[in-house]
């Protein structure tokens, strides 16, 4: 093995020993510095100059979106800090760079309430027609799904990842392990989510057992994301929902109805579980029909006698 790569191997051990970082950051650290690794002339860190790396970045902003070449870019940035920690290196590369470029700002895409009102009464229509048993708990499953995700905002991550034991019906609370094993507890509010969510629970309560996971397939294990993608996908074509949705969108829609509704911004930050103000700020963006009420009720100018 290479000296780089052998590094690179030492640094994503450090990464899931010492850091504990999640699977899916795991992943995207290996994508992201074997491409690097794969890319390089040098095989020794010690021979890795600002050139090499500028050339690098170079061809990532030629290759990728914004994002995914800002995000390659702060893995190999961490990487080098690593390098440094472990005096592998006398001097980072990266401090004779200047690195700024500028990234779109993508308003977050959320769903009108009517649709979501829409999804979720073709779910339930689903369960109340369903010609067999096997379909009448796919959509009480797929019902307690959607309602947890619109109600909390969760991730679909972090829904997918939640164990029996983090959802506590009597307390209506659920206790979430987000980015960097960060934990933070959300409070269900509304009487209809807690009541489908106890169905689903006595009803899928032996597959829970089975995989130890809150959400089950019928099978008895634990679903996957892909498999709340295909949930949603199939909601959206029989409510005939001209709107390609994504997990995501709720979350989003969460976010922007509470802000909407004068919610204090840094409760919604707590609730999403975001490390920085300035990343829940995204949706004071998209929060127009609030905007709107205030500027059509509040402006000095309709009082105006002319």
């Amino acid at each position: 093995m290479d000296n780089l790569q052998k590094y690179v191997e030492n640094y994503l051990e450090y990464c899931q020993v010492q850091k504990r970082l999640d699977e899916k950051t795991l992943r995207a650290y290996r994508t992201d510095l074997t491409q690097f690794c794969e890319y390089t002339p040098r095989n020794d860190v010690l021979e890795i100059t600002p050139e090499i790396l500028e050339n690098f970045l170079g061809n990532l902003h030629q290759k990728y979106e914004p994002k995914t070449a800002k995000r390659k870019i702060a893995s190999l940035k961490a990487l080098f800090r690593y390098f440094e920690y472990k005096n592998l290196i006398m001097q980072n590369p990266f401090t004779k760079l200047q690195i700024k470029f500028r990234e779109p700002v993508l308003l977050p895409k959320t769903i009108p309430l009517y649709t979501v009102e829409t999804f979720l009464s073709t779910i339930y229509q689903q369960a109340s027609n369903a010609k067999t048993d096997y379909q009448q708990r796919n959509a009480l499953r797929d019902a307690a799904v959607i309602e947890l995700l619109f109600a909390t905002g969760v991730r679909i991550s972090e829904l997918c990842s939640l164990s029996t034991d983090d959802v506590n019906l009597f307390d209506r609370t659920i206790l979430i392990y987000g980015k960097g094993s960060k934990e933070r507890k959300i409070q269900i509010g509304n009487d209809d989510v807690i009541n489908i969510l106890k169905k689903y629970k006595s009803d899928f309560n032996n597959e829970i057992q089975n995989c130890g996971y809150f959400f089950a397939n019928q099978k008895g294990r634990k679903i996957s994301e892909q498999s709340v993608r295909r949930m949603i996908n199939k909601y959206t074509s029989l409510a005939a929902i001209n709107l390609h949705i994504t997990p995501h969108m709720f979350r989003h829609t969460f976010a922007t109805s509470l802000l909407e509704a004068d919610v204090d911004i840094r409760y919604i930050q707590q609730m999403l579980g975001h490390s920085s103000i300035t990343v829940t700020e995204i949706y004071t963006h998209v929060a127009m029909s609030k905007q709107r009420d205030i500027l059509t009720t509040k402006h000095p100018r309709k009082n105006f006698q002319i």
